[in-house]
């Protein structure tokens, strides 16, 4: 999202859910014990990271997005709420991606998949930046098998949210991608001892150790 003004209505949308759940299923499946330093590829706004960061009080955070506007607002949030110290963000296009550290101790991401244009691209940059014992956890859209259930998912979650969004949502369910696309994805990337699950009626995630 390269345009400033829908960056901000993505910003302000009410993410309060899938976020909260995208936080609780991590825990879940791996405990609330973190202190090391984690990846959150295509952050966004950062929401995801705050609500990380402050489930994981020891940990901090290496967050990487292609939207300038995004980071800004993502940066701004986190001085607003005193997390400034504690999440450092990267404007990058995967994979031509820079950071500090060289592995990390948990790789997340949400709802990045379906914005590639190549699925590999996300895989190979997680199997870069893992080590030995990294935590992997990837939420993204499920496709939903037809463009009418894509239009009831739309009316039922962004019912008061700006056309901007209720556009955005229906575009990314058409991009998403099935179970049996997933599955060949992560066969052929040599992750398919990664687990996969499908979480709501719109969600899946796959998670794992490395």
């Amino acid at each position: 999202m390269s345009d400033p003004a829908q960056a901000q209505a993505y910003a302000e949308a009410d993410f309060s859910e899938p976020h909260d759940r995208f936080i609780e299923l991590f825990t879940n499946r791996f405990g609330n014990r973190l202190a090391d330093t984690v990846l959150d590829l295509g952050c966004g706004p950062g929401d995801i990271c705050r609500r990380f960061a402050r489930c994981f009080p020891d940990c901090t955070i290496h967050a990487v997005d292609g939207s300038m506007p995004m980071l800004a607002l993502a940066r701004k949030a986190d001085l607003a709420a005193g997390l400034e110290q504690r999440i450092d963000y990267f404007n990058a296009y995967l994979p031509d991606v820079v950071l500090p550290e060289t592995s990390y101790s948990a790789i997340i991401s949400n709802s990045l998949l379906h914005h590639l244009k190549s699925p590999d691209t996300l895989w190979k940059t997680i199997q870069r930046f893992a080590a030995g014992n990294t935590k992997i956890f990837i939420m993204d859209l499920l496709r939903p098998a037809s463009t009418k259930a894509a239009e009831q998912l739309v009316a039922k979650y962004t019912n008061d949210e700006p056309p901007v969004l209720k556009k955005d949502f229906h575009n990314s369910l058409l991009a998403a991608y099935n179970q049996e696309e997933i599955q060949l994805q992560l066969e052929t990337g040599r992750l398919d001892k990664l687990g996969f699950e499908i979480v709501s009626d719109r969600h899946f995630i796959v998670w794992g150790d490395l």
